[in-house]
């Protein structure tokens, strides 16, 4: 019987979802690495995972699709012989604002940010029901959320409607599975570029915070980890952002960064 921990990382073929995945299997678990069109980028993740000493393979879905998601937590575990955490990292992130806002945009970002994350969370606790053993221990689904919930701005609307969705469900998931499956979130600051942030503007951005730094991407693999092996903790978000949360922020930071008000 394989010892190693099985964990599913969503979005793990690029940027933080990469790096969480790589962490995970240079730390005792085994990997399956989530993607949707980076195929490429997704089998070298897979190489470095199995070079670090882990089982790792790669899974193809559309998060976007009710079906592909049920399917994938069935084909992860069918092939590892079995799934214990499922850790929803991928995102989409596109920007609107109440004058663009629309039924379209929010569809498309709750249901690859919000419903995709809970049906994983669904079909992670029914595996563990079926398969419950009085000492068996809890599973773990960690949501990657974001540090503007707590410090709210009109930016971004619709994915800051998907997350802030997301960050609810982490309470009631973490209610509703307990005691097979522990539920938590991560909520990262500044901590790759996107959208269309200059370089110069993410490293302004990337200091403008109480410690004067945000979250790297190995700050994120590091919390995550921490809370999958920690078995006492459900139902609560680590804010890992340099204290970014604690600021009042009327825009998206890369619009301040940028001297827009």
């Amino acid at each position: 019987m394989n010892p190693r921990p099985v964990v599913l990382v969503t979005g793990a073929a690029r940027r933080v979802g990469r790096a969480i995945a790589l962490d995970l299997a240079h730390h005792g678990f085994d990997v399956a690495v989530h993607f949707h069109t980076s195929s490429h980028e997704a089998q070298e993740v897979v190489a470095a995972a199995q070079a670090a000493g882990a089982r790792a393979q790669a899974f193809a879905a559309d998060l976007a699709q009710e079906a592909a998601v049920r399917q994938l937590v069935t084909q992860v575990a069918e092939s590892f012989g079995g799934l214990d955490a499922v850790v929803n990292n991928a995102s989409a992130f596109a920007y609107d604002d109440l004058e663009s806002f629309s039924y379209r945009t929010l569809h498309e970002q709750m249901a690859t940010n919000t419903a995709a994350a809970v049906v994983l969370a669904q079909g992670l606790h029914r595996l563990k029901k079926s398969n419950s053993t009085p000492t068996a221990a809890a599973a773990c689904v960690i949501n990657l959320l974001d540090q503007k919930l707590w410090n709210p701005n009109p930016d971004y609307f619709s994915y800051t409607l998907s997350k802030a969705a997301l960050e609810s469900a982490t309470t009631m998931l973490a209610q509703a599975l307990a005691p097979l499956v522990r539920v938590c979130g991560v909520a990262p600051g500044v901590t790759l570029l996107s959208g269309d942030m200059s370089a110069q503007e993410f490293d302004q951005a990337h200091r403008m915070t109480p410690l004067q730094r945000s979250s790297t991407p190995q700050d994120i693999a590091h919390s995550v980890r921490f809370l999958l092996q920690s078995p006492a903790i459900t139902g609560t978000t680590l804010l890992v952002d340099g204290g970014q949360h604690l600021q009042g922020q009327s825009r998206d930071v890369m619009f301040l960064a940028r001297g827009d008000q």
